[in-house]
């Protein structure tokens, strides 16, 4: 039997504030996820499909940003969607933000079917 949204989405939770993104990615995507973003980024498109993609982008995170702390809040549910909150404090290691501590926050609002999570979005400032 396939998890329902509300166990999909603590399980996330659960993962992401364990600091287990990737084994979050593992265990709870479905292969055809699709990804997006609020905004373009140089190293990665705004819309992603497919779990290798959202692998490569989670490491790309991981890579270039020291994680100071990061919470996560939720999950708030309707339907087969539930939204998180996240909130991290990081100095980015690469690019024009290179050694900036910063402050972020994004809304995530998660898309499930059969137990698995098939679509993501975020939400958040790009300060433009």
């Amino acid at each position: 039997m396939s998890k329902s949204t509300v166990e999909v989405g603590k399980r996330l939770v659960e993962l992401c504030k364990a600091n287990k993104n990737v084994e979050a990615i593992d265990e709870l995507y479905s292969p055809k996820v699709v990804s997006m973003e609020a905004g373009e980024n140089p190293s990665f498109p705004k819309r992603m499909e497919g779990i290798d993609a959202v692998r490569k982008k989670n490491q790309w995170w991981v890579n270039n940003h020291e994680v100071h702390s990061g919470v996560a809040n939720g999950p708030w549910p309707n339907g087969d969607k539930f939204i998180v909150h996240f909130k991290y404090d990081v100095t980015s290691k690469d690019g024009p933000m290179k050694g900036k501590r910063m402050q972020i926050e994004e809304g995530a609002l998660y898309t499930v079917k059969d137990g698995k999570i098939v679509q993501e979005e975020f939400f958040y400032d790009m300060g433009g």
